[in-house]
């Protein structure tokens, strides 16, 4: 039965139907697609980042990664900010703001100095953007006055983020690069400077496969290649560490962010959402499936609400947050074995030389009944369980509790749906 829930949210004091957006990639580079997008369901869109600098882009520039046949695991881009004139852009803006006024607009922009920062701010206004994100963190720039060189140093994001919100009232959000060890830093330096919030992440400084005939990177460009982001499902783990990690700062925690990377079903978005994230972006997997996602992303979300008792999406987000601790905090004193339904096995044998060659040796094969067997050895590591190609077929079994150590209550809720 269809189920749909409220999923307004208010971000950053704008009111918004749903926290799906697109983000500022080309899903959302002009007025046709963006209007596609909102009747397709979308709640706004971070508009592709617009600078004074006109990008002129190479070809081919995309590439993926991907395993036995699948979906792609990770994608590759060399594209920079918008190859459009900047007044067209704006323009694009002004008549999506003024055709749907109930979507939310966010302007993304890119400077290279200064006063370019705040004459672009002053196009945001005039274009009657909702919000504006500071792209602080492409990869791919030709310029190193511009994306994650800039994102990668507090002190010109702290800067760059003074001379948007000196000149607009209207809420900042710096866009965070994945290229450092610390996001936390560029972040405290954005807020700051005065922005309002934060939106993490952008892509990933990556190679993602070697030509062999061409004896370069791909894609390939007239033989060579280059360095540039890396996207989709495959960075979603890192995204995810980089939010958990700012949402638990004691500064940058009390900020709004928007969560993007890898995000594909509903129940991505549900992981950023439980984290702390009160608005989510979208690019890679519209690439592949279509703005049409949205609809199973909407449905997905509005079902585990309905299945939870959760009337709104406040009821729910940040949940997870408090649950990640430092590893020196989590208990050692246990483990939980391992329980194999052999009604379940196929026989296949990958738990058995998954554990024999990089585990503990801790499952017996049985060569007549293409069985396995838990033996002594065992540690509790779970890799059986997860190289296990049959749902169900191994899960959390017996606790036992390792020589010396008190018993205390365990939560022993485990999700391998």
């Amino acid at each position: 039965m269809a189920v749909k829930k409220d999923l307004s949210i208010d971000y950053l004091g704008v009111k918004c139907e749903n926290p799906f957006f697109l983000s500022s990639s080309p899903v959302g580079g002009n007025y046709d697609m963006v209007r596609k997008a909102y009747e397709a369901g979308w709640g706004g869109v971070f508009f592709k980042t617009v600078g004074i600098f006109v990008a002129d882009e190479c070809s081919p520039r995309f590439d993926q990664t991907n395993k036995e046949g699948l979906p792609w695991l990770g994608f590759k881009n060399m594209e920079q900010i918008s190859d459009k004139p900047t007044e067209k852009n704006f323009e694009f803006m002004r008549r999506l703001k003024e055709d749907y006024p109930e979507k939310i607009m966010v302007a993304t922009i890119m400077g290279s100095n200064e006063q370019e920062w705040k004459d672009l701010a002053k196009m945001c206004e005039q274009a009657g953007a909702d919000l504006i994100e500071g792209n602080f963190s492409c990869p791919q720039m030709t310029s190193h006055a511009m994306g994650s060189d800039v994102g990668s140093t507090p002190e010109l994001v702290k800067l760059y983020s003074q001379a948007v919100s000196s000149t607009t009232k209207i809420p900042f959000i710096a866009k965070m690069t994945p290229n450092v060890t610390n996001m936390v830093l560029p972040a405290r330096a954005a807020l700051e400077g005065g922005a309002a919030g934060v939106s993490a992440i952008n892509t990933v400084k990556s190679i993602t496969n070697i030509d062999f005939e061409n004896m370069t990177a791909m894609p390939v460009v007239n033989g060579k290649s280059s360095i540039s982001g890396y996207s989709g499902a495959a960075v979603k783990p890192i995204a995810l560490r980089f939010i958990a990690q700012m949402l638990q700062d004691e500064i940058v925690g009390k900020a709004p962010i928007s969560g993007i990377g890898g995000i594909e079903t509903w129940r991505d978005a549900v992981e950023f959402l439980l984290l702390g994230c009160r608005n989510l972006q979208v690019t890679t997997s519209i690439m592949q499936y279509g703005y049409r996602i949205v609809e199973d992303m909407i449905s997905g979300v509005s079902h585990f609400m309905d299945e939870r008792g959760y009337d709104k999406l406040d009821d729910f987000i940040g949940l997870a947050l408090g649950n990640i601790i430092p590893a020196e905090e989590l208990n050692r004193d246990f483990k939980i074995l391992p329980q194999f339904d052999h009604k379940k096995c196929i026989g296949c044998g990958r738990c058995y030389v998954s554990c024999y060659d990089a585990a503990h040796q801790a499952i017996d094969w049985d060569e007549k009944k293409r069985r396995p067997n838990l033996n002594e050895e065992c540690v509790g590591c779970h890799l059986c369980l997860n190289v296990c190609p049959v749902q169900g077929c191994i899960t959390p079994g017996e606790l036992t509790w390792k020589e010396g150590r008190k018993p205390v209550e365990i939560a022993l809720k485990h999700n391998y749906e």
